[in-house]
């Protein structure tokens, strides 16, 4: 009788296969996807394809030696990590990849966020060399089975998490979508008939407040004022927007879906008859600025293929007297750029297309970095202790329309007309933060000069 309750006392817990089966699921589970899971409180973009590709791939694996097994969890966990990234800023796989060549232009050091992340995914990389030291080679076809289970059963859970949130993430133009700009809307390009300048601003992370009255208060207010109403007629709506800011950047320029890098394998004049190129057509001098570094997406090689006829870029700007302004992209302080803008305007000879693309707005926008993003709570108490980080987004935008609008109603200011639009809506990280924009709108302004000459 002793021996018999001695025996039931030794037996294992689990069966040999079954322990098998767990140091499995520990690592192909559990580890390849506890960082994204633990985004599921704040928000994150679906991850079915992840989750079940690491699933497979753990499963095919699993009778291999260690080091095959660790370099796949790694192919995996970068899929992951792309994949992810990808859906985060509404970039396509494609995009994404090849923007990587780019990588060392950018300072996530600068980021907390950033910081963070990296640590977390190194750790995991760690740690699974050590897990997978563990027999895992399962062969039961009960086990396989519940292997497969928990796969679906984790997709559900990340469908399940993010109801409600999908529109705010992956937006690739679908074949066929119906077109739109602010440029096409506003008119703006019908007015190009030599007898006024032309200025087209493109706002990093500018989007639509969805359902928050104090973003929506704040939105362009400083633009209704007497000075402006007395030079300008003002008008205002939204566009749709796919991807990032250079597709928002091909559909102003360009009028159509797309990415820069259509641009750079072509010499075809039809496609890069882009609105810089008309209007050099019709006399116009075209010249684009933007606060960052001109070799960044290769826009010092492709702004000059769609005719503007010169380019000012971080460093130009800087040379100018620009600040340096910090953050994961670190460039010219956009708040001295309106002043070089009118500049410019100033001292044209002919009629100017003007186009600018900011900077500083980029996400995370951090503290300090001369971004006068701190003690947000002059722009606004209720953004500050509610939403920290657009709180910062709003303060910068409230320097650069203050610097704007001293230039455009001064006593010497050229007559022109001056378009504000959005690249794409902040791509924040959190749920409590992104959900505050409409996921499919951007919000542009426009000023049309009230002339002085007579049209025609």
């Amino acid at each position: 009788m002793d021996m018999t309750i001695e025996a039931q006392e030794t037996r294992p817990r689990f069966s040999p296969d079954f322990r098998k089966f767990l140091n499995w699921a520990l690592v192909w589970i559990v580890l390849a996807n506890i960082p994204f899971m633990a985004m599921w409180m704040v928000g994150a973009p679906p991850r079915a394809m992840p989750i079940a590709l690491a699933g497979l791939v753990g499963l095919i694996v699993k009778r291999m030696p260690r080091a095959v097994q660790w370099v796949a969890f790694v192919a995996v966990m970068i899929y992951s990590l792309l994949s992810f990234v990808s859906g985060l800023f509404s970039l396509t796989l494609d995009s994404l990849l090849y923007s990587l060549q780019f990588f060392a232009e950018i300072k996530p050091g600068n980021s907390i966020e950033y910081i963070a992340a990296a640590a977390v995914i190194a750790g995991i990389l760690v740690g699974s060399w050590f897990l997978l030291e563990r027999d895992a080679n399962f062969s039961r076809p009960l086990h396989i089975l519940l292997g497969g289970a928990l796969v679906f059963g984790l997709v559900g859970a990340d469908s399940a998490v993010g109801e409600g949130m999908r529109g705010h993430y992956f937006r690739p133009a679908p074949a066929g979508a119906f077109f739109e700009s602010a440029v096409g809307k506003s008119g703006f390009a019908t007015r190009a008939n030599g007898k006024r300048h032309l200025v087209l601003i493109m706002v990093e992370s500018l989007g639509v407040p969805k359902n928050n009255q104090a973003m929506s208060d704040k939105l362009f207010v400083y633009y209704n004022n007497s000075a402006v109403n007395a030079r300008y007629e003002v008008n205002q709506g939204t566009s749709l927007y796919y991807n990032s800011t250079t597709s928002g950047e091909m559909r102003e320029l360009c009028g159509r879906w797309g990415d820069y890098y259509e641009l750079l394998a072509t010499d075809d004049p039809q496609i890069l008859n882009c609105l810089p190129a008309q209007l050099a057509g019709k006399g116009y001098k075209t010249q684009a600025m933007h606060s960052f570094k001109g070799p960044f997406f290769k826009r010092e090689t492709w702004y000059p293929k769609i005719g503007f006829q010169t380019r000012e870029f971080a460093a130009d700007l800087e040379k100018r007297g620009a600040e340096w302004c910090g953050g994961v992209f670190a460039g010219a302080c956009d708040r001295q750029v309106p002043a070089m803008l009118a500049e410019n305007l100033k001292r044209a000879k002919q009629p100017t297309f003007q186009y600018w693309l900011t900077l500083n707005t980029h996400l995370p926008v951090p503290t300090e970095q001369n971004l006068n993003a701190e003690n947000c709570e002059k722009i606004s108490i209720e953004l500050a202790r509610d939403y920290p980080m657009i709180c910062r987004q709003f303060a910068i935008f409230d320097d650069i329309d203050k610097a704007l609008i001293k230039e455009i109603t001064a006593r010497d200011f050229p007559e022109a007309d001056i378009l504000l639009v959005g690249d794409h809506m902040p791509p924040f990280f959190d749920r409590h933060h992104r959900s505050q924009f409409d996921p499919e709108r951007v919000p542009w302004l426009y000023l049309k000069a009230k002339s002085s000459q007579p049209e025609g």
